[in-house]
């Protein structure tokens, strides 16, 4: 019986247990279920994610793609757009190009047929292309800045160097506005500022111009001081220069107006762009400004209220290439008024300046006070203070004295005063200093004449290449002048010129000597450079004729040991050699030539001439056979009658005004439309003595021209001038490894066109 009740409860524990397990699988698999519903759910949401995620990398890599789509687009956009300009360039400057050449013709009225009021219309369409000349040199600017293509010269620019610049570029302008024009200068400025020169004076002269155009009554400020703050946060160059220098031009001018402040950076924009606006102008002038001040690492920024006037102030570091550390501390701000032009004269304040009164526009001299034999120099100069104290050293230094500040009565005075000397600043208000160099050493009656330049400029060689007897740059000592005016008047007094001939063959020394003749010259012959060397270090020479091939060393080592000499480096070497230069050592020369004077002669006239312009000999004085000699070289009509000039441009009206001015030289004018019809008139002509070349042409340009033309065996030597008026960086040397000779922009500058020419058919 236990037993039995035994078991009974041990089968209800045991069907209890299964169904308590029962109901557990149960809760389990409805669990189970559930967490499977959920996976399924998360694994379905899952999917989604993934799709989305897919979704959007696809849409990332859509934009991705877009972009650079984009940016490629950009790029060529902005190629097409430099390039559009470029040639808009030349298509603006075809026309303009025989505009200014015919004008330039009539203003001249070289028949005298023209009434004063016709020649007074030409000259001012003359003046108007000049004008549009200069907006479309400022479109080429732009483009070339935002393409890249500006290369940085950096220099130390003197602040004082900058100061002058300024004040001798506005000064006039103030004086005829009727405005006051001061220009204050930090006390703490550094001496100098390592940056591109002409591009700062590029961009002060925007904003000046600008100043003075929308400036009635009152004053224009430039202020030049050591900046501690003021430009933005994020420009690092400026956050990181030692020294930063901030150049302020106010004025109390119309103002601009807030809403106008920001648009007046982009080009072609103004504040007042309406068509009934006071003030003309093409808004290009501040947008380059902008582009410059990044290129130097600085910034320009503006405040300005309507009414009371504008400020514009660039910030530039002190150091445009280095690394500098942080700024110093703040130093307080000193002003001072600086003197006009102080540059001129901050070494030589411990000598009187002598005080004249101008007459007839010019500074008071001694023009009205020369006796026969009294040794008189021509001082070339437009800042009156300096040219009051040459004026004055030149009297110490027993010379009497005329003064200009123009370079065409410069040109007019030397020819009727006939001085022993002259000073000559190359910038000059109405003409270039090289230019007046270049018609005074081209007029047999003043090509002797010694010119010391005086000038700012870092071009010493240019100035001994093109005939000055010396070159000295500013600011200048004065020591430095003292020295100048002894070497003028023992130059001068020296009646006798001293020549040195390095040339192995004994007969052409002998011929070269007889050629140049010994009245005034006295000539020494060498046969070696070693020879020459000992004369060079152990005499005084004023000039030196070398043949290339000696038996020692080449003509090229030579020079090459002179450049390692102080002594030497100035003087001047004419090379005289009878056989072809390869291209190799013509670059040679060229590279060479940035030191010392080099002169490729090849004809007895050329060496004459030459040596008569470094000996600064007078030609009158030279014995008949050799004056009837060069006045036959330099007879103008002659040297360019009878030649022919074919004249290759696909723009009929470039053809005619080239053919109207070369005919009045008397040379016979072919003409050709196109390349192929050049290459046919040539094959036909073959006595064409120089081709003058337009580059942009259509079906075959001028570089194809000119490569086909140098594949013909018989033109390989055949002068070829390129003229193009796309003007970009590196035109030049495409031309030439195109195969030109030489290459002249458009619109072309007439004398600079004839004396290319004469150079060339020289040769």
């Amino acid at each position: 019986m236990l037993n039995t009740l035994e078991a009974n409860m041990r089968t209800e524990d045991l069907l209890k247990q299964s169904q308590s397990l029962a109901r557990e699988l149960q809760s389990q698999q409805e669990e189970l279920q559930q967490t499977n519903l959920e996976l399924e759910e998360k694994a379905k949401l899952l999917v989604l994610q993934n799709e989305e995620v897919a979704r959007k990398n696809r849409e990332v890599e859509q934009a991705r793609q877009a972009l650079e789509e984009k940016a490629s687009q950009l790029a060529l956009t902005s190629k097409y757009k430099s390039e559009f300009l470029a040639n808009m360039s030349h298509e603006l400057r075809t026309p303009l190009n025989s505009l200014l050449i015919l004008a330039n013709q009539l203003g001249e009225n070289p028949d005298g047929n023209l009434s004063p009021k016709q020649v007074e219309f030409a000259k001012t369409i003359h003046g108007a292309g000049i004008d549009l000349l200069t907006l479309i040199n400022d479109i080429l600017d732009l483009s070339k800045i935002e393409s890249g293509t500006v290369s940085i010269d950096l220099s130390d620019l003197p602040v004082t160097n900058l100061q002058d610049y300024i004040d001798r570029t506005f000064r006039h302008v103030a004086e005829s506005k009727k405005l006051e024009f001061n220009i204050r200068l930090d006390s703490t400025l550094p001496k100098a500022i390592q940056t591109d020169t002409k591009r700062l004076q590029q961009v002060l002269k925007n904003l000046l111009s600008n100043a003075f155009k929308f400036t009635e009554h009152g004053e224009v400020l430039l202020e030049m001081f050591v900046a501690e703050a003021g430009w933005s946060t994020e420009n690092q160059n400026l956050n990181n220069a030692g020294t930063v220098i901030g150049f302020s031009v106010r004025d109390t001018g119309i103002g601009i107006p807030p809403e106008k402040q920001q648009i007046i950076f982009e080009a072609f924009q103004q504040a007042d762009g309406s068509t009934s606006r006071r003030f003309g102008g093409t808004g290009l002038g501040l947008a380059i400004s902008r582009e410059i001040a990044r290129l130097l690492g600085g910034e320009i920024r503006l405040t300005s209220s309507v009414g009371e006037g504008s400020t514009f102030t660039l910030y530039l570091p002190q150091n445009t290439s280095a690394k500098l550390p942080k700024r110093a501390s703040s130093t307080p701000v000193e002003w001072i008024d600086a003197p006009r032009r102080e540059i001129n004269t901050p070494a030589v304040v411990d000598s009187p300046v002598p005080v004249l009164d101008a007459a007839d526009g010019e500074y008071g001299d001694d023009r009205n006070n020369i006796a026969p034999g009294d040794r008189v120099v021509m001082i070339v100069e437009d800042d009156k203070t300096f040219a009051d104290y040459l004026l004055g050293m030149a009297h110490e230094h027993g010379f009497k004295g005329l003064v200009t500040s123009r370079g065409s009565t410069a040109i007019a005075m030397a020819r009727q005063h006939k001085p022993d000397a002259i000073t000559l600043d190359l910038g000059l208000p109405d003409m270039e200093g090289w230019k007046v160099l270049d018609r005074l050493k081209d007029d047999p009656n003043t090509r002797h004449i010694p010119v010391q330049i005086i000038t700012a400029e870092e071009e010493r060689e240019r100035g001994l290449q093109n005939g000055a007897l010396s070159f000295i740059t500013k600011p200048v000592e004065k020591e430095s002048l003292n020295d100048a005016f002894k070497d003028i008047r023992q130059y001068i007094e020296r009646q006798v010129k001293s020549l040195l001939i390095v040339e192995d063959d004994e007969v052409q020394r002998m011929s070269i000597s007889e050629l140049i003749g010994e009245t005034d010259v006295q000539i020494t012959g060498v046969s070696t450079a070693q020879e020459a060397l000992e004369k060079l270090r152990g005499n005084h020479y004023d000039c030196m004729v070398l043949d290339l091939g000696l038996p020692d060393m080449t003509g090229f080592e030579l020079m090459e040991e002179m450049r390692k000499d102080e002594s030497l480096r100035a003087l001047p070497v004419i090379v005289y050699t009878g056989r072809d230069l390869t291209k190799k050592e013509e670059t040679q020369l060229k590279r060479m030539a940035k030191t010392i004077i080099v002169k490729d002669v090849r004809s007895p006239e050329r060496l004459l001439d030459e040596t008569a312009l470094f000996l600064h000999r007078v030609q009158s004085k030279l014995p008949e056979p050799q004056r009837k000699m060069l006045e036959k070289l330099h007879k103008t009509d002659e040297m360019l009658s009878s030649k022919k000039v074919l004249v290759v441009d696909d723009d009929i009206r470039n053809i005619f005004a080239m053919t109207s001015l070369l005919e009045r030289h008397n040379m016979v004018v072919h003409s050709a439309e196109n390349g192929r019809d050049a290459i046919e008139v040539l094959r036909s002509n073959d006595d064409i003595d120089v081709v003058l070349m337009d580059i942009m042409m259509p079906e075959m340009d001028g570089y194809d021209t000119m490569q086909e033309i140098r594949k013909v065996p018989k033109f390989k030597q055949l002068p070829i001038l390129a003229l193009t008026a796309k003007a970009m960086k590196g035109d030049r040397e495409k031309c030439i490894d195109a195969g030109a000779s030489d290459y002249i922009a458009k619109p072309v500058d007439t004398e600079q066109l004839l004396s290319l020419l004469r150079v060339w058919l020289h040769r």
